[in-house]
């Protein structure tokens, strides 16, 4: 009969102690990078499995956490949530949690499901995605003391609770600037209506870098609900104008693609910028600001353990976009 593999022999092989080892199975944000990827790789090597029930009993988790999965809309931007739900997954798999995956319509039903989740799971708690104005979720949660965190801000109190976001001004200002550096100036953009606190939060990024330049004149925008068909309805409005822009910055992939067909339709030579670096960019290869989503996942996973441990890190956490540049800008 093969011998038990317990945390003595995981310790062993990883030449490291007990405490370790548990500290990786229980705490891996308390652990030093190097340390917890021997523990975790001798963990693998040798098919360790840690006593789940054992383990509850002993710690009072039960190391389940639970996500929302987001509407696909039109399949383009809705990759970027599948991408954040991967990291987090993956992160919580190599400290022993599992991620519980559930659906809402909007946000009553989502409330409604963490209470009909909380009655019949012993969760530990929550990762929100998709914060907004006067977000009725995150209330909920707090009336309750459930812990959670959010991926995205808490646009009306931004020290309300632990979050992590991806800096999206900073993001249209870096291909703003870009556009600028290769000649344009008649810079527009195509926006979400004003209210939004991510598509606010992006339309400022370019709108300081027109303004700095001494542009803001020359910086036609226009706002509407995400997709390809409004985005190409607003480029061609654009187009239309007397001075029509250059260049354009889109908050979405979907609208930039859309514009990306008005654009070719005419034959145009308007350069064309989008957010969130979806697949489909890369397959036509549209300029775009693309999101370090592995990144915010673990960040999220990191502050919701440390609120479970009692030891939080930084509860604030804004995280820098970065521009990938490909034929259309």
């Amino acid at each position: 009969m093969a011998e038990k593999v317990t945390i003595s022999t995981v310790a062993r092989h990883a030449q490291v102690s007990r405490q370790t080892v548990s500290n990786v199975l229980n705490a891996p944000h308390i652990v030093r990078d190097e340390t917890r990827r021997r523990v975790e790789e001798a963990i693998a090597a040798l098919g360790y499995r840690a006593n789940q029930a054992a383990r509850q009993m002993r710690t009072g988790r039960s190391r389940l956490v639970a996500v929302r999965i987001e509407p696909t809309r039109d399949g383009i931007n809705g990759s970027v949530l599948d991408r954040f739900l991967h990291g987090l997954t993956e992160t919580a798999d190599a400290a022993g949690y599992r991620v519980l995956l559930y659906t809402a319509r909007d946000d009553g039903h989502e409330i409604d499901t963490y209470d009909d989740l909380l009655g019949a799971y012993d969760l530990d708690g929550f990762v929100l995605t998709g914060t907004d104005h006067g977000d009725p979720r995150t209330a909920w949660l707090a009336e309750r003391n459930v812990p959670f965190v959010t991926f995205g801000r808490p646009w009306d109190a931004a020290e309300a609770h632990p979050w992590v976001d991806v800096d999206g001004a900073a993001g249209t200002a870096q291909a703003t600037q870009r556009l600028l550096d290769t000649g344009h100036r008649r810079i527009g953009f195509i926006g979400w209506p004003a209210g939004s606190g991510v598509g606010d939060d992006r339309r400022s990024g370019w709108r300081t870098v027109m303004a700095a330049a001494g542009l803001a004149g020359a910086a036609p925008h226009r706002e509407t609900e995400d997709g390809i068909a409004h985005g190409e309805r607003e480029m061609r409005a654009l187009l239309a104008a007397d001075e029509p822009p250059t260049a354009v910055v889109c908050v979405s992939d979907s609208l930039a693609l859309g514009a990306l067909q008005a654009v070719r339709a005419v034959a145009a030579s308007v350069a064309v910028v989008g957010f969130d670096d979806t697949p489909v960019a890369a397959v036509v290869g549209l300029t775009s600001v693309s999101q370090p989503l592995a990144a915010a996942a673990a960040r999220c996973f990191e502050l919701l353990t440390g609120l479970l441990d009692g030891q939080p890190t930084d509860p604030h956490v804004l995280l820098s976009p970065t521009l990938v540049l490909r034929h259309t800008a």
